[in-house]
Formats: C-alpha cells, structure tokens, sequence
C-alpha cells in the first residue's frame, strides 16, 4: 500500500489550544504524523512518497469561496492587527444574532468557526493544502488501479464544513475520488467515518447529495465533541435523503457493540451500490486516548482492517485522529495490515 506524506504538515505546530478553561499543549501536534509514519514504515510499508501539488478546485467544490479566502488571509489579517498570541475566536455569531462576515479579524474568526479549541497558526493554512494534497494523490493513486491507498493527512479534516473550522480541521481531506482512467469512474462513492468524533463537516458537505453515502461511527453527541450534530434522526435531505447515517455510541464502548455498528455500516454501504470507499480513520477510538472514551484495543485495528478489505471496494484511507500516545502509531499501522492482508 502507498503511503502519501509530506514534511509540510509541520508548517502548522500551534502553541495554544483551550481545553479545561486553560490555554494548553495542543493534542494535535506534529508528533502525531511523525509517530505514525514511524510505524507503518516498522510495519513494512516503505512505500512514502510525497503528494502532487493541487490547486484548488477540490477545495472550491467542498468550500464556499468566501470561507476558502479567509483561510488563506487570516494570520496575515491577524498580525496586521497587531495581535501577538494565536488567532482564537472569542465572539460567535448565537441564536437570534445577525449571520454575516465582520471585516474585524477577530469577528470573522468567529463567524467562521464552530468552536473556539483550535487555534489558526502562520503556517496553518499552507499545512492544510499538504494534507488535501495527501488525500488528492491517494484518491488519483486508488483511481489508477490501486486497491487502497493511505494519506497520511495532517491536520484532520472531518470536522471542516461547508464554510466552519474546528475540531482541528480545516480543508475537508474526504475527496470523492476522481474518475479512473479509460472512464471507469466510480459514481457512486461512500464515506465511513470511524473517528471517536462525529465527521460534522463531511456530513455538512454531502448531505444533500445523493451520490455520495456518508456513515459516521462515534460518540454519541449528547456527551461528545462536537455535540450539536451526529444525531442517528440525521438521514440527509433532498437528494441525498437516505444517504446519511450516524451511529452515536455510548462512553465506554468496546470493540464488539463498536464493529457490530460498523458491520451494519458496510451493509448499508453494499446496498447503497458505492464503487468505491473513502475511510475517515481516527484512531483515538484507542481505550487510552486523552480527549475520547471508547474502549478499544490494539489487536481490534487490525480486525478492523480485514474487514474493511471484505468491503471488496477500492479503499483511500485518510487520517484524522488519534492523540497524545505512541499506540496511535501502532493502532494505524494494524488497520493498513488488515486491509492489506
């Protein structure tokens, strides 16, 4: 299996992240790639290569162009300012209040997110475009012929909407892979979410569209990030009416009520007709992860992996999360076993 990294996702290393009422340590960090391509490589897959450069036209079909500029403005904006921390939202736009974009840096740091945990860095931005880069090249790699594929994407990019930024993320790295070659495209494409978090922004972007077929495996939002959305009443609308499911799971949940949902997943994704498989992998599933309550274990990943593989659909592979211990490296690896076997 190729593995699709770039040394550019050290360009975001952000200092700050609000967790418990303190400016902390972010979790998400550049130890998180660097631990897991450490292990797939211990694992035998010494297939790196770096991605191809992409403009922006994935980009312009999943975010609004308002949203995709601002992204690229915001530092620059930011110390324009004169502010001298990391650029944090402190104002949202609430109930009853008016939606529109502030011309003050600081209010459309807030209109343009959902949550106020994750900070905007210098090099945020440009670390973001590697990750979508990752994602882009193994879409056009599986496309090609291959059976999978694995971007090692960082930052994350489940939780990036429409047009919000949160939960670490922002460019949504879930393409729809492209046509392959000799028009043998895939029509119709499924997204399996399997991150501790609900994938809100995958689903935000698909949910209308009834070409695409999005699951979401996570915590349930009553008690879990990002709460306000992942609710299983949540089956897509319009078109995509149907093409939208969420299992919401319990705190403590083990890894035999957890591949029981993820089975029915893969049923439904079967009777949906997708051709091919996108796979949001998040392994802060892991019974030791800081900021999650699932209670797997090591040896599930890579049960979690040959079943993917009994999908019998071509596979990309994007990475989200999984924090603040070296098992994550481990637990990926086990999946891309599992897959590969």
């Amino acid at each position: 299996m190729r593995i699709f990294y770039t040394e550019d996702h050290k360009l975001r290393d952000a200092r700050t992240e609000l967790f418990g009422g303190e400016l902390v340590a972010p979790f998400e960090a550049p130890f998180r790639a660097e631990w897991i391509l450490a292990a797939v490589k211990e694992a035998g897959f010494a297939d790196v290569v770096a991605p191809t450069r992409h403009g922006l036209e994935t980009a312009s079909k999943l975010h609004a162009p308002d949203y995709l500029e601002f992204l690229e403005t915001a530092w620059a904006r930011w110390v324009a300012d004169g502010y001298r921390g990391e650029a944090i939202p402190t104002c949202f736009p609430a109930r009853r209040m008016r939606q529109h974009p502030p011309a003050d840096i600081d209010g459309a740091l807030g209109y343009y997110a959902f949550a106020a945990e994750t900070s905007i860095t210098e090099g945020t931005y440009a670390a973001a475009r590697a990750a979508m880069d990752c994602a882009l090249s193994a879409a056009e790699h599986v496309s090609a012929g291959a059976s999978a594929a694995f971007a090692l994407c960082r930052p994350p990019g489940h939780h990036a909407a429409i047009d919000l930024y949160g939960g670490f993320s922002f460019l949504n790295n879930a393409p729809r892979p492209p046509p392959r070659a000799r028009g043998l495209g895939a029509a119709r494409v499924a997204v399996l979410d399997v991150d501790f978090h609900h994938g809100n922004g995958t689903q935000d972007i698909f949910y209308g569209r009834g070409d695409v077929y999005f699951a979401s495996l996570h915590g349930d939002p009553v008690d879990a990030f990002p709460y306000f959305l992942g609710f299983a009443d949540e089956e897509g609308a319009g078109e995509g009416l149907g093409s939208t499911k969420n299992y919401p799971l319990p705190r403590g949940t083990a890894f035999a009520a957890w591949s029981a949902a993820m089975d029915d997943a893969l049923h439904r994704i079967a009777t949906f007709g997708a051709e091919a498989l996108v796979v949001s992998l998040g392994v802060d599933t892991f019974e030791r992860d800081p900021i999650s309550s699932f209670k797997l274990k090591s040896e599930d990943y890579l049960r979690m992996g040959e079943r993917l593989k009994q999908a019998g659909l071509p596979i990309v592979v994007c990475m989200e999360g999984g924090y603040g211990v070296p098992e994550i490296g481990l637990n990926v690896a086990n999946v891309l076993k599992g897959i590969s076997a």
